[in-house]
């Protein structure tokens, strides 16, 4: 009623005149609650929002702001109210409380109001101030912390995702982003903030935190929003600044350690093995490797990933790391991805890589040691027994000869050891020591096997112990010499035209004996004389006559005519 009747219609065009005095020449204010802090006190000229119940002396109300359910609001020095509030509400702070007391002089003098107020008395008005600003007032900054490595801040045009609360002056929240467990994603400089965000968001970097005061002008204006923030009222934003990217942002490589030697760079096409941590700009990890207690492995450049880390990952180096950052246009859009990465988020990924192969890798071997005295190597069908240490390529020692009391053992080509070992070991001298680098597809495969991780590549650190020279696929026994001319009288020791076990098992060890010949290696001798014996024996009548024995050398030449004809 007051502000529709008093100072709407009288005050519109009150001016200063005598009268009879009344009980008090001046106002009386009391200023019954004042709050601390306060930062701000009225002025001249500042425009104001307050409730009020207006009461006769008696207490007796005849107007208030309330019963309308809106504040009055107005300029203070300008006439927008009558001139004992006009000079009552002066040095007054927001949430302040004052019940002033203005005599019948600077009310509405000897006017009576609508018939509501009698002439000539005394008023009193319970004020409590909602908000003040002026027209030469900007967005009110204060930034209550700052991260230590800054190294971007907010600029026009960039997308950043905030959190916050919002108040009007008096302390009444209106609105709060951390209520939606969502954050306020927009770009900057783009009209598509109220302007006093648009202006206090620049200069922000991710993990700061700033509390601005913006008065209506550059907030919600003359016609406020919703039922929530009336017109003509200041806001207060308290902003946690969360993500920050452009749109025309590539990744972020940074490198945190590079190892040397690099003898190869990975390319597109290459299958990598790597360990990550995952986290937002704030630091907030969302994923983890390290967590699942396994690599994440995949191709590069092939798509499997998104882009950014796709991109990323291309020309490391077995055993670095590096810091991948990653706008959500590289990453997951602005869709994010399940429950832990919200839409148009920043990513970044710190990467381990463990190591990388094609699938066209051969086995890499370099040579420590080789006797320069050396005039045999091994090679297919030797036996040969040799230490080494197995790892992976971040150190992990898997296995080594070392936990057993001999050395290993094995005949090469006999299929008993993965491929790329049993390549490495070909052509070494005794005593040579190698360092040998093993792709997956020469090794234990996509799969792995037992402790060895799939798609592992393997270091062996190798040392050949000692070499027996073996014999041909398929021969049990070689002449290191000629073969005797008459071999079967050379067999046949008793010359009774018929060779037994015993006298072919003799002969046979007396040739290996002399270096004349040798047996198939890695197996019991007189086992592999029993079966040399038994190939002989064609009528298996446990006797070799003259028409039986022939040569394996022969057997084969002969064959190979057959196949020819």
């Amino acid at each position: 009623m007051l502000q529709r009747i008093v100072l709407s219609l009288l005050l519109a065009t009150w001016f200063y005149v005598d009268c009879n005095p009344g009980p008090i020449d001046d106002i009386a204010v009391d200023r019954y609650f004042i709050p601390k802090p306060c930062v701000r006190e009225v002025k001249s000229g500042d425009f104001v929002r307050y409730h009020y119940n207006g009461t006769f002396t008696d207490g007796k109300r005849f107007d208030s702001s309330y019963d309308s359910g809106t504040a009055f609001f107005g300029q203070v020095g300008h006439k927008w109210q009558i001139a004992g509030v006009d000079k009552g509400i002066l040095g007054m702070c927001v949430n302040e409380r004052r019940r002033i007391t203005v005599p019948p002089h600077l009310t509405h003098s000897s006017q009576a109001a609508g018939g509501t107020v009698p002439p000539d008395t005394t008023l009193v008005f319970d004020l409590v101030l909602l908000d003040i600003f002026n027209r030469a007032d900007q967005v009110q900054t204060k930034v209550l912390t700052t991260p230590k490595d800054c190294k971007r801040s907010v600029v026009r045009t960039d997308f950043v995702r905030f959190h916050f609360n919002a108040s009007l002056l008096d302390g009444t929240v209106f609105d709060s982003s951390y209520k939606r467990s969502q954050t306020q994603d927009s770009v900057v400089g783009e009209g598509l903030l109220i302007k006093g965000l648009d202006e206090g968001l620049l200069g922000m970097c991710v993990g700061e935190i700033r509390h601005f005061i913006i008065p209506p002008f550059l907030a919600f204006g003359e016609k406020g929003y919703g039922t929530d923030i009336p017109p003509h009222a200041s806001v207060v934003y308290h902003i946690l600044l969360e993500d920050l990217h452009n749109p025309k942002d590539d990744i972020i490589v940074e490198f945190k350690k590079a190892p040397e030697p690099c003898t190869r760079k990975s390319v597109a096409g290459d299958y990598i093995r790597y360990h990550y941590n995952a986290s937002f700009l704030n630091g907030i990890t969302f994923d983890s490797s390290y967590q699942h207690n396994k690599t994440y492995n995949t191709y590069i450049g092939l798509g499997y990933m998104i882009a950014g880390i796709d991109k990323g990952l291309q020309g490391v180096c077995t055993g670095e790391k590096r810091r991948i950052i990653l706008p959500p246009h590289l990453a997951y859009g602005q869709q994010g991805a399940g429950k832990d990465i919200p839409g148009s988020a920043v990513l970044v990924f710190d990467i381990h890589v463990i190591d990388f192969h094609n699938v066209k890798d051969p086995v890499q071997v370099e040579i420590g040691n080789k006797s320069a005295g050396c005039n045999e190597t091994s090679e297919v069908n030797d036996f040969i027994q040799y230490h080494y240490n197995c790892s992976l390529l971040d150190g992990t020692l898997l296995f080594t000869s070392s936990d057993y009391e001999a050395p290993q053992d094995v005949l090469l080509g006999g299929g008993k050891i993965i491929d790329g070992l049993d390549e490495a070991l070909r052509n070494m001298c005794v005593g040579e020591r190698r360092t040998v680098l093993v792709p997956p597809h020469l090794g234990h495969g996509e799969k792995g096997a037992g402790i060895v991780p799939g798609s592992a590549v393997l270091r062996f650190e190798l040392e050949l112990v000692s070499l027996q020279k073996g014999v041909p696929e398929g021969y049990l026994f070689v002449w290191l010499e000629d073969s005797p001319v008459q071999l079967f009288e050379a067999l046949d020791i008793n010359q009774d035209q018929q060779v037994p076990l015993e006298e072919f098992s003799q002969f046979i060890k007396q040739q290996v004996s002399e270096g004349k010949g040798r047996l198939k290696p890695a197996q019991d001798a007189d086992s592999v004389i029993t079966d040399m014996f038994k190939n002989q024996d064609r009528n298996a009548d446990g006797l070799i006559t003259l028409d039986e024995l022939k040569l394996k050398s022969d057997e084969d030449a002969e064959k190979a005519r057959h196949e020819e004809l």
